[in-house]
């Protein structure tokens, strides 16, 4: 069990070795969450923007339904940027703990790999009837139907 905790070790050395800032604190968290509110306030503002507009629709006031008409609009322009702000920066944390993840275990496998190399000449050698070839042995033809 010492080696895995050797392993997590060397693996968060290597990340602050990176330097990698870290993704919770700091101007991304604020980012997520300021999508997420323009994602809820946008079409706050298209539907209080609709709803006037149609209050006024009777009226013959043109001039008040553009203006409705344009803060709809704007409404649903604040609705596209806190998604493309909240799906941005969700994405990114997620990729980047995807990617930490991957090297972990690709290291991990890299280790076990290593150490199964390492003992399999010794295992070959032990095998009961196995007699090692030498290196300058030709192989034998094989038979053709």
């Amino acid at each position: 069990m010492m080696g895995q905790q050797d392993r997590v070790e060397q693996f968060t050395n290597e990340i602050a070795d990176m330097g990698l800032r870290d993704p919770a604190t700091g101007r991304e968290r604020a980012l997520v969450r300021l999508g997420a509110v323009l994602l809820v306030v946008g079409p706050i503002i298209s539907l209080a923007a609709y709803l006037q507009d149609k209050a006024t629709s009777g009226t013959g006031l043109a001039l008040q339904q553009g203006d409705d008409q344009i803060l709809a609009l704007m409404g649903v322009a604040v609705a596209l940027l806190g998604l493309g702000l909240f799906l941005r920066y969700s994405i990114a944390n997620f990729l980047r703990f995807w990617l930490a993840r991957l090297s972990y275990e690709q290291q991990a496998q890299t280790d076990r790999l290593l150490s199964a190399l390492g003992s399999a000449p010794a295992a070959s050698a032990k095998a009961p009837g196995h007699a090692p070839t030498p290196a300058h042995a030709e192989p034998e033809p094989t038979p053709t139907p």
